[in-house]
């Protein structure tokens, strides 16, 4: 059956009526109204714009190859069904560059609040510099951060596979508004940016196989416990990096956001990737001490263990508690010690500034800058969040204070970046290939 004339017709116009609507996107440099100090890294903008417009520009050829075929023998030889798939596939892929579109708009246009997108910009330069290594063992992806509902952080990794296909070119990370700006902002957004840093490291995979050889190795509860490790690795990981990173502040925030009615504290969700929160806190503390000694931490581990005793939990909660306990330290180790292809002979510790946020060193540094905002900003961003998160735990430093001395430090980092001060621009990581 040949392709009706009032068929063809059909769906030549709402084909082209898609020609149409996708000439409407146009690039956020046209579109989205954000002063100089909120605009996210030119890397990460023209990452963005180009991987758009190069999938618009296939989508308007793969729409207009089909208006061509319409007027082929081939097309109206066609029957109606035959026409209408074509169209369907074509109306898919139009709606993945809609989907991928409004990804990245959402991300963006909160960048026009007041306050906000300032904030942002600074979070931008905090996102890449915690992102940044000792040793460059890999090439850094765009990084821009967006305020959203909710009260979890996220991460849509770079380099990853996008709604309809293609790579992501920039790492897109969420941070709930609920954290803007206090002490649970720096751990969130250093946490999501580990799940970038352990993907370009492969950390994941290769930790497993080890992980799981630990499993064959042991018996009973252990082995369940090596089990449980393999299971959460991905976030555990994530909460190392943010700990290596920040030191007490990273577990600050974690257990601001763990610090749940106990019912929930204690529920070990099979299908969870995240560590139920007694013992991701209790491991959030163990690495901060194991990376960073220091007699605080047995004050915190003391702490959460009053918030939530363990006294009253069914025997087998309280022995499957014992033996991840039992467990953590040889884990931590394992992480430590780890090393992959990225990172060569270098073990994952050694990837790390540990020194300069050793707890002493932090209490120098705060000691000597006063409070002084510039002589803050004059420190790489996680550091600077490392200096805060110490002393508001050395009682040095009020909520108040620290909300203060932290949007200031984001917007003057915002800043920076739009005048491009040489002295403390950090590094631009690369676009991705278009």
């Amino acid at each position: 059956m040949a392709l009706p004339p009032f068929a063809a017709e059909t769906l030549a116009l709402e084909a082209r009526s898609l020609l149409t609507r996708v000439a409407r996107l146009q690039p956020f440099a046209l579109v989205m109204p954000m002063v100089g100090a909120a605009r996210v890294s030119d890397a990460a903008a023209l990452a963005v714009e180009h991987y758009l417009i190069d999938g618009q520009r296939e989508l308007r050829q793969r729409i207009r190859e089909y208006l061509r075929w319409l007027r082929t023998p081939q097309g109206r030889s066609a029957t109606p069904a035959e026409a209408q798939r074509r169209f369907a596939f074509l109306k898919l892929r139009f709606n993945a560059a809609i989907t991928q579109f409004d990804i990245f708009a959402d991300a963006l246009s909160v960048r026009g609040e007041v306050g906000n997108g300032v904030w942002l910009g600074g979070l931008d330069v905090a996102a890449e510099d915690a992102l940044q290594l000792e040793a460059r063992v890999f090439e850094m992806p765009p990084v821009i951060t967006y305020l959203d509902r909710g009260h979890g952080a996220a991460i849509r990794r770079a380099r990853t596979r996008l709604p309809g296909g293609g790579d992501n070119p920039a790492a897109v990370i969420r941070i709930p508004r609920e954290r803007m700006v206090g002490s649970g902002m720096a751990s969130s957004l250093v946490h999501e940016v580990g799940h970038q840093g352990a993907a370009l490291l492969d950390l994941v995979p290769s930790l497993r196989r080890e992980i799981q050889a630990r499993q064959r190795w042991s018996r009973g509860l252990e082995s369940a416990a090596w089990q449980m490790w393999d299971r959460w690795i991905s976030e555990i990981i994530a909460d190392f990096w943010a700990v290596a990173k920040l030191g007490i502040a990273a577990t600050q925030g974690l257990l601001n956001v763990v610090s749940l009615p106990r019912a929930f504290v204690f529920r070990i969700a099979t299908d969870d990737p995240h560590p139920f929160p007694w013992i991701r806190a209790k491991l959030s503390i163990a690495s901060g001490s194991f990376l960073y000694p220091d007699p605080q931490w047995t004050l915190v581990d003391r702490l959460w263990a009053s918030f939530y005793p363990t006294r009253g939990l069914d025997p087998q909660r309280q022995a499957l508690i014992e033996s991840l306990e039992a467990t953590m330290l040889p884990l931590i180790r394992l992480i430590a010690e780890h090393r992959t292809r990225p990172l060569g002979a270098l073990p994952l510790i050694r990837a790390f500034d540990l020194a300069s946020r050793r707890p002493q060193q932090l209490r120098r540094i705060f000691r000597d800058a006063r409070g002084s905002v510039p002589a803050l900003q004059s420190l790489a961003p996680t550091l600077a969040f490392a200096v805060l998160g110490q002393a508001k735990q050395d009682r040095r430093l009020t909520p108040e204070k620290e909300s203060r001395i932290v949007a200031e430090l984001l917007t003057r980092w915002g800043l920076t970046r739009a005048i491009g001060d040489a002295r403390t621009a950090y590094s631009q990581p690369k676009a991705a290939a278009a």
